[in-house]
């Protein structure tokens, strides 16, 4: 009777510890998001949100939906950086922006030029759509004119509730992905 009691007081015992575990993981829940949600150069980041007017949440998710904070990538397309420029757009901001010394090997091998020229571009984005933050993300991808022609046709209005408008399968999952990295780093990330 005494080793049956001892077996049932031993899986109470380690069934109490699993809940007070998972207890104390969804208590925690903020810790076990950043474990999971991580987020990379969160000062380059600062820096150039405040430089370019952005949110801060907006340019760490769109490093994380291209390269996963990793600045050398190179997309089977040829963009370059943690924030995936393509060459001849990288060059044209460079120009534009009055970048001096920014060329294609320090935007690929530093994420602080990779975050700062990708803010840039961000800002003009944005700049162009009126600060329609959805059309910048979409144009981001796809191109501002793309993102145009789509709205000028109607093709979509530019909303997030009709995201499912977007043309592109490609476009159309990456500003979702971008939405959803955004608003999980907003609510982790209060303070960035």
């Amino acid at each position: 009777m005494k080793i049956v009691n001892k077996h049932k007081f031993r899986r109470r015992m380690l069934a109490l510890l699993v809940v007070a575990l998972v207890g104390l993981l969804f208590l925690n829940s903020d810790w076990i998001g950043r474990w999971m949600y991580p987020i990379s150069y969160e000062a380059d980041i600062r820096v150039s949100a405040r430089n370019y007017d952005l949110e801060p949440h907006l340019i760490a998710a769109i490093a994380r939906v291209e390269t996963n904070y990793s600045p050398s990538k190179v997309s089977k397309k040829g963009a370059v950086g943690i924030m995936q420029i393509m060459p001849d757009t990288a060059e044209w901001i460079v120009e534009r922006a009055g970048f001096d010394g920014v060329t294609l090997d320090n935007l690929s091998a530093r994420a602080d030029i990779g975050i700062e020229v990708g803010a840039w571009y961000l800002q003009s984005l944005h700049k162009q759509f009126g600060n329609n933050r959805y059309a910048a993300i979409a144009a981001y991808n796809a191109g501002p004119g793309s993102v145009k022609r789509w709205l000028s046709d109607g093709t979509w209005d530019g909303r997030e509730e009709t995201l499912d408008d977007i043309p592109y399968g490609e476009t159309r999952h990456y500003v979702q992905r971008v939405i959803y990295y955004y608003n999980k780093y907003r609510k982790l990330y209060p303070d960035l």
